[in-house]
């Protein structure tokens, strides 16, 4: 088995076992030790917040006490991050793989274990939690890999039986954007549900945050965590992009929509719109999924 990527981060279990709980969206924890991820742990900055803010080259995130999440937080300089940790706020590092070739890496290691599109936005986030502090309820519409470096971190998590596969990030007690309005299946929480489940992670553990799965955090002692976040395209991306592709080649679709809202020309537009929309209905039987990935995949 190779030691790094996926198969690092879950060693002892392997890609299958993971796999398992991944096509149901289940949280994976594993309790390690730095076995296999000791390169990632022994990274300069990741040796103590200092360090981490002595060699951090941009802006760091601070998340404000109203809401204790990145819905509300303002971008600050690390001197002055610093001075807010300590009076209590969280920080959030962005794209920390822009600090070590390393953890490009592995984004690119794990992205291709996960066999999620070659079109997957992969990142690296570096939290940093102090003490007692942590993040309000919430989901993402990402898929997450947390590794604790030091300290200790409660996870209360608790799958989502209101929206399934949410495009967008949601904070419990705010209202959902116009676009998930149109989705949910059910009115959304205020509070953690009660089927929620506490995650403790230490130092070398490894925690798989599902896509949309309700969740919030507390530190115990100052907590510092690596994370790999991936935002993969849906069906909906896939077939979008393609079908752009498909459409720029014709110079009828890259005429300028014109008329549209002068009520003069409207019908015309309208007419315009329709014989379209016919020739590409005509088009599209002729697609096929191989074709579509072919495109935005290929093998």
């Amino acid at each position: 088995m190779k030691k790094t990527g996926l198969d690092a981060l879950i060693h002892p279990y392997s890609r299958e076992d993971f796999l398992k709980l991944y096509a149901k969206n289940e949280p994976f924890l594993v309790q390690g030790n730095f076995e296999h991820t000791n390169i990632l742990k022994e990274l300069p900055f990741l040796k103590s917040l200092d360090d981490l803010l002595s060699m951090w080259p941009a802006q760091v995130q601070a998340h404000l006490p109203d809401l204790r999440d990145e819905a509300s937080a303002i971008d600050t300089n690390t001197i002055h991050a610093k001075e807010l940790f300590n009076e209590g706020l969280g920080l959030l590092f962005n794209e920390a793989q822009n600090l070590s070739p390393l953890l490009s890496d592995w984004i690119e290691e794990i992205k291709k274990d996960l066999g999620v599109s070659a079109m997957t936005y992969g990142r690296s986030l570096i939290y940093a939690t102090p003490n007692g502090k942590g993040t309000a309820p919430h989901f993402d519409q990402n898929i997450n890999f947390v590794l604790q470096i030091q300290g200790t971190k409660k996870w209360l998590m608790a799958p989502n039986e209101h929206v399934q596969n949410p495009l967008t990030r949601h904070t419990m007690g705010l209202d959902p954007d116009p676009e998930m309005m149109s989705y949910l299946e059910s009115e959304l929480p205020r509070a953690m549900p009660k089927n929620a489940k506490t995650y403790e992670l230490k130092p070398g553990s490894l925690l798989f945050v599902p896509r949309g799965y309700w969740h919030s955090t507390k530190a115990e002692g100052d907590s510092l965590a690596l994370n790999f976040t991936f935002t993969a395209p849906t069906w909906i991306d896939l077939f979008t992009a393609a079908l752009r592709s498909r459409l720029a080649q014709s110079p009828e679709w890259r005429e300028t929509a014109d008329g549209v809202s002068d009520p003069e020309r409207r019908k015309l537009a309208e007419n315009r719109f329709n014989s379209l929309l016919s020739n590409l209905i005509d088009d599209l039987p002729s697609w096929r999924a191989e074709d579509i990935l072919g495109a935005t995949d290929p093998e």
